[in-house]
């Protein structure tokens, strides 16, 4: 039997204001910043122990891995990051308020660019001072890998090179991972997992700072999923994220 866990980053300062983040590079909100040393003790409290964690190369993941290993006494922990563990690129709607634009553009629509399969936010124009290939973070990526704003199938194909290529090969070898990355990037390695749809991976909602643990048979098939902590409180934080992208969200931000 395998297992791994993977953990969405604590809640951000932009999960905090409600706002389009994907991959601005922002930081944890106090709240995020107690969300992973809970996890941290969560895990502790699992008995498991870990081979290797992996995150995105954005701070509000890096930082979330370092304060759960930081609660486990596992700072020595190797760590390896990957641009293609990154959120979802959200283009120009990157920044905005997501119950703001709901109001502007309709409830319907936000539902759309957040969690339709295959429509991709409106894009950034190319030379937008925003566009990740200005970053030195990503200056080994060839450029045109490097999204302008990307959907949800546009993410998972993104992340597959990395699945098969890394987190599959490290799994069947016998190691327990820990991956902290982002909700959708998370999504993009559920639905591979799970051989989920495109219908049903668009109801799925992770939320922060909760780990999952996941236990595969040799053949990578799941034979148990489930989230690490109290069950109300993973419950109220599913609600909380489906509760985003609402015209009237006023304690969902």
């Amino acid at each position: 039997m395998h297992q791994f866990v993977i953990l969405r980053h604590g809640e951000s300062v932009w999960n905090h204001e409600n706002r389009f983040t994907g991959w601005k590079d922002v930081d944890l909100s106090s709240l995020g910043v107690e969300e992973a040393r809970t996890a941290g003790k969560t895990l502790l409290q699992s008995g498991l122990n870990f081979d290797q964690s992996h995150t995105s190369v954005l701070k509000r993941a890096i930082k979330t891995l370092h304060l759960a290993l930081e609660e486990m006494d596992q700072l020595w922990l190797p760590v390896q990051k990957s641009w293609r563990l990154n959120e979802r690129h959200y283009g120009a709607l990157t920044g905005l308020n997501k119950a703001q634009t709901a109001a502007l553009h309709g409830e319907e629509q936000v539902k759309i660019w957040r969690r339709s399969y295959d429509v991709p936010p409106p894009l950034l124009p190319p030379g937008d001072s925003q566009l990740p290939q200005f970053e030195d973070k990503y200056k080994s990526v060839n450029p045109k890998d490097l999204p302008l704003g990307e959907s949800l199938k546009d993410t998972v194909e993104r992340f597959l090179p990395y699945w098969q290529n890394t987190l599959q090969k490290e799994i069947a070898l016998g190691k327990t991972l820990l991956v902290v990355a982002h909700g959708n990037s998370l999504r993009a390695l559920i639905q591979n997992l799970e051989n989920l749809t495109a219908d049903e991976i668009m109801k799925i909602n992770i939320p922060t700072g909760i780990p999952l643990l996941y236990r595969l048979d040799a053949k990578m098939k799941v034979l148990e999923k489930k989230y690490l902590g109290d069950p109300a409180v993973v419950e109220k934080a599913i609600a909380k994220v489906e509760g985003q992208g609402k015209i009237q969200n006023p304690a969902q931000r």
